[in-house]
Protein backbone atom coordinates (compact mmCIF):
# COMPACT_ATOMS: atom_id res chain seq x y z
CA UNK A 1 0.00 0.00 0.00
CA UNK A 2 1.57 3.79 -0.63
CA UNK A 3 0.38 6.53 1.16
CA UNK A 4 1.02 10.33 0.21
CA UNK A 5 0.89 13.37 1.95
CA UNK A 6 0.78 16.31 0.50
CA UNK A 7 1.51 19.94 2.36
CA UNK A 8 3.19 23.38 1.39
CA UNK A 9 -0.36 24.65 0.53
CA UNK A 10 -1.29 27.84 1.75
CA UNK A 11 -2.26 31.81 0.60
CA UNK A 12 -0.09 33.48 -1.77
CA UNK A 13 -0.56 36.73 -3.39
CA UNK A 14 -0.51 36.79 -7.33
CA UNK A 15 2.74 36.70 -8.38
CA UNK A 16 4.26 35.00 -5.51
CA UNK A 17 5.29 30.87 -4.77
CA UNK A 18 4.89 27.94 -2.95
CA UNK A 19 6.13 24.64 -2.85
CA UNK A 20 4.60 21.96 -2.24
CA UNK A 21 5.51 18.62 -0.62
CA UNK A 22 4.68 14.95 -1.39
CA UNK A 23 5.73 12.25 0.97
CA UNK A 24 5.63 8.89 0.29
CA UNK A 25 5.78 5.89 2.62
CA UNK A 26 4.58 2.43 1.57
CA UNK A 27 7.12 1.81 -1.03
CA UNK A 28 9.53 3.71 -2.40
CA UNK A 29 8.32 5.46 -5.63
CA UNK A 30 11.50 4.94 -7.77
CA UNK A 31 9.19 2.86 -9.74
CA UNK A 32 6.35 5.07 -10.02
CA UNK A 33 5.40 8.18 -11.86
CA UNK A 34 4.24 10.77 -9.40
CA UNK A 35 1.77 12.80 -10.42
CA UNK A 36 0.65 16.32 -9.51
CA UNK A 37 -2.69 17.48 -10.21
CA UNK A 38 -5.36 19.90 -9.38
CA UNK A 39 -9.32 20.63 -8.67
CA UNK A 40 -10.96 24.03 -8.45
CA UNK A 41 -14.48 24.01 -7.04
CA UNK A 42 -16.73 23.12 -10.28
CA UNK A 43 -13.77 21.96 -12.22
CA UNK A 44 -12.84 18.47 -13.32
CA UNK A 45 -9.66 17.38 -12.34
CA UNK A 46 -6.33 18.65 -13.98
CA UNK A 47 -3.29 17.42 -15.14
CA UNK A 48 -0.40 19.40 -13.83
CA UNK A 49 3.09 17.23 -13.66
CA UNK A 50 4.29 14.33 -13.79
CA UNK A 51 7.74 13.13 -13.06
CA UNK A 52 9.58 9.80 -13.39
CA UNK A 53 10.75 8.36 -10.10
CA UNK A 54 13.31 6.96 -11.76
CA UNK A 55 14.90 9.52 -13.76
CA UNK A 56 13.45 12.65 -12.22
CA UNK A 57 12.42 13.85 -15.79
CA UNK A 58 9.31 15.97 -15.46
CA UNK A 59 6.61 16.75 -18.00
CA UNK A 60 3.77 19.40 -17.46
CA UNK A 61 0.51 20.66 -18.09
CA UNK A 62 0.34 23.16 -20.99
CA UNK A 63 -1.07 25.91 -18.82
CA UNK A 64 2.42 25.65 -16.42
CA UNK A 65 4.51 27.38 -19.05
CA UNK A 66 7.96 27.31 -17.49
CA UNK A 67 6.38 28.65 -13.83
CA UNK A 68 6.39 25.31 -12.02
CA UNK A 69 8.93 23.00 -11.49
CA UNK A 70 8.90 19.06 -10.57
CA UNK A 71 11.54 17.21 -8.34
CA UNK A 72 11.92 14.93 -6.62
CA UNK A 73 14.50 13.85 -3.44
CA UNK A 74 14.82 9.77 -3.04
CA UNK A 75 16.59 9.98 0.04
CA UNK A 76 13.36 11.57 1.47
CA UNK A 77 11.43 9.44 -0.44
CA UNK A 78 9.31 13.24 -1.24
CA UNK A 79 8.23 14.85 -4.64
CA UNK A 80 8.17 18.77 -4.80
CA UNK A 81 5.76 20.89 -6.94
CA UNK A 82 7.52 24.27 -7.01
CA UNK A 83 5.27 27.05 -8.29
CA UNK A 84 6.32 30.28 -9.20
CA UNK A 85 4.88 33.65 -10.83
CA UNK A 86 1.16 31.97 -9.10
CA UNK A 87 -1.85 33.40 -10.90
CA UNK A 88 -5.07 33.78 -9.40
CA UNK A 89 -6.44 30.98 -11.90
CA UNK A 90 -3.94 28.78 -10.26
CA UNK A 91 -6.56 28.68 -7.18
CA UNK A 92 -7.29 24.96 -6.18
CA UNK A 93 -6.56 21.96 -4.34
CA UNK A 94 -3.21 20.20 -5.62
CA UNK A 95 -3.26 16.65 -5.22
CA UNK A 96 -0.42 14.26 -5.36
CA UNK A 97 -0.86 10.89 -7.07
CA UNK A 98 0.95 7.62 -7.92
CA UNK A 99 1.12 5.06 -10.88
CA UNK A 100 3.24 2.41 -12.39
CA UNK A 101 2.62 3.56 -15.82
CA UNK A 102 4.87 5.97 -17.20
CA UNK A 103 3.07 9.85 -17.06
CA UNK A 104 -0.37 9.88 -17.74
CA UNK A 105 -2.21 12.76 -18.31
CA UNK A 106 -5.62 11.36 -16.75
CA UNK A 107 -6.57 10.75 -13.15
CA UNK A 108 -7.59 7.10 -14.11
CA UNK A 109 -4.43 5.89 -14.79
CA UNK A 110 -3.43 6.67 -11.37
CA UNK A 111 -3.91 4.19 -8.66
CA UNK A 112 -2.61 6.45 -5.49
CA UNK A 113 -4.05 9.45 -4.37
CA UNK A 114 -3.30 12.18 -1.40
CA UNK A 115 -5.75 14.10 0.54
CA UNK A 116 -4.80 17.38 -1.60
CA UNK A 117 -3.65 20.29 -0.08
CA UNK A 118 -5.25 23.94 -0.80
CA UNK A 119 -3.27 26.86 -2.79
CA UNK A 120 -5.37 30.07 -2.67
CA UNK A 121 -3.61 33.01 -4.79
CA UNK A 122 -5.18 36.64 -4.12
CA UNK A 123 -5.55 39.28 -6.90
Amino acid sequence: QVVLVESGGGLVQAGGSLRLSCAVSGRTFSSYTMGWFRQAPGKEREFVAAISGRRGDAYYGDFVQGRFTGSRDIAKNTVYLQMNNLKPEDTAVYYCAATERWGPRVPREYDYWGQGTQVTVSS
